[in-house]
Formats: structure tokens, C-alpha cells, sequence
């Protein structure tokens, strides 16, 4: 026994020093990350972060008050009310706070719906009848809730504006051709393709868990992008652009194995006559 620990010995020391030489880089390494968090400003990052919401209520009621006073809001309860079931089919099959989304109805043609900050969800008659069913709104809806569970809303904002301009406007102090610049931004202009192709996964989701088929929501991508080609993309929920119909096959991508309940026909019929309405 004593001649076996004599010659494993130099590797016993050996042991130790590469012990002790991690344990002092560990340490040093703690050291240094405690030190640069001490550095942090945390009070002022908190800070930021309270300025950017308290900014964003207050951008997203000043974009709904600025649309209102310019568009025609549908009141119609036999319009409200079947976009307003949608809307909460999906909020509570994927525990979105339904209270929190504020959805405006607006008289006009343009095929469109969009998010605004705070919440706002707008959604215009020209696109409730562009829709060749209800899932296919649903698809969009769900898009939209995508764009606002994921805050890209002011984020995209805060990039394209700046938040010191964002500030600015909240408190009165931005002119009115600026305000219309940044709510033009945010409801005629896509995202980049990796944030929209996202809330179009989202929306995927949001439909398979509210019992609905996301099929006609691809669909729905294929034919608008068909039917509006020739026509100003910047009025139109997606563009001309060849990435509206890869969106679609990403989304048939997702669904591909899975099976959904049929839209029923008495559904069918529903839609049909919220279409009627809108085209009145």
C-alpha cells in the first residue's frame, strides 16, 4: 500500500493544483459578472421599460381617437357582436386576456385589419367581406392577437420612430402631421417577413386550440395575393409580394398532418349574412 501511494502521488498534486487553478478563474469569473450587474442601473432600466408602457397607452388611445374622429366606427350589433364572439373564442382557448384587447369595427373598403399600441385591434368592413368564411377572418384575427401578444407593435414603432418621438407624442407635444405619419406606419406597412411569418404561427396555434381549421387562413394568403396584384399593396392586409404565398405554405407546413372540424353549414350561412351586412 505504501509503495502504490508514492508513485500515484505526483498525480494527487497534480490534481489539486488544477482544482485550485479552477476554483480561483471560477471565483474570478463571479467577481467579474457580480461587479458588471453592480454597475447596472437598474432603477433606470426599470424606469425605461415603465416609460415605454405608460407611452404606449397613451400612443395607442391617441391612434384610435385620431382614426375615430376620421372613419365611420360600425355600432351595428348584428356586425359587433359576431366579430366580438370570434375574437373571444380565441382569447379563451389560449388564455389571452380578452378584457385587455379593445376591438374597433370601422366603415370602409380597404381590405385591412391591424394592431395599434395598448391593444387596439381595428378591423375594416372591407375585409369582413373579402373573407370567404369565418375561419378565414378567424386566420386573421388571430394574426393580429399574434402581432400584440408578441408586443411587435410598439416595437416596431420604438425602431421606425425612436421612443424620445414616441414620448414626444404622448404628451402633446408631437404636431399632427407626425402623429398621422407614425399611425399610417403602423396600419399600412407590413412587418419584416420573420415577425409576420411568426404571427402567422401564432395564429395557427390560436385557431388549432380554438377548434378552428387554419387551412382557409392559408388559403385566404394565396387567393388576396392573387386577387390584389394589380392593385396599391399599402391598402391591402398583405402586399403583392411572392413572401404572402410562402407565409401560406409555412402555414400549410404547420397543419400538415392534422386533422380540424369542417366548418358547419348553419356557420356558413352565419357568415354569409355578416357579409351581407357589411356590403350593405
Amino acid at each position: 500500500m505504501v509503495g502504490y501511494w508514492r508513485i500515484n502521488q505526483p498525480n494527487l498534486q497534480t490534481m489539486i493544483r488544477k482544482i485550485g487553478i479552477e476554483l480561483v478563474l471560477t471565483v474570478a469569473v463571479i467577481a467579474t459578472v457580480w461587479f458588471g450587474l453592480s454597475q447596472v442601473d437598474w432603477m433606470k432600466l426599470l424606469n425605461v421599460k415603465q416609460t415605454t408602457r405608460n407611452t404606449e397607452e397613451k400612443i395607442g388611445d391617441l391612434f384610435w381617437k385620431m382614426l375615430k374622429s376620421s372613419e365611420t366606427e360600425i355600432t351595428s350589433d348584428s356586425i359587433v357582436s359576431p366579430i366580438d364572439s370570434m375574437l373571444t373564442r380565441i382569447c379563451t382557448a389560449n388564455s389571452i386576456d380578452r378584457k385587455k384587447i379593445k376591438l374597433h369595427l370601422l366603415w370602409k373598403n380597404e381590405i385591412n385589419a391591424f394592431a395599434l399600441p395598448n391593444n387596439h385591434l381595428v378591423v375594416y368592413s372591407g375585409l369582413i367581406a373579402a373573407c370567404g368564411n369565418e375561419a378565414e377572418l378567424c386566420g386573421v384575427i388571430g394574426h393580429e392577437l399574434g402581432h400584440i401578444e408578441k408586443n411587435h407593435v410598439m416595437n416596431k414603432l420604438v425602431k421606425e420612430m425612436g421612443l424620445s418621438v414616441l414620448i414626444s407624442m404622448s404628451t402633446g407635444n408631437g404636431n399632427s402631421e407626425t402623429i398621422k405619419a407614425a399611425l399610417k406606419q403602423i396600419s399600412s406597412s407590413a412587418y419584416d417577413r420573420k415577425l409576420e411569418t411568426e404571427a402567422d404561427l401564432a395564429a395557427v396555434d390560436y385557431l388549432a386550440k380554438a377548434g378552428i381549421d387554419p387551412e382557409p387562413f392559408a388559403n385566404f394568403l394565396y387567393r388576396l395575393a392573387d386577387e390584389t396584384k394589380n392593385l396599391p399593396s399599402q391598402i391591402y392586409w398583405i402586399s403583392n409580394h411572392p413572401e404572402s404565398k410562402e407565409r401560406a405554405e409555412k402555414i400549410i407546413e404547420r397543419i400538415k398532418g392534422k386533422s380540424f372540424l369542417k366548418t358547419e353549414k348553419k356557420d356558413s350561412l352565419r357568415f354569409e349574412r355578416l357579409k351581407e351586412r357589411v356590403k350593405d
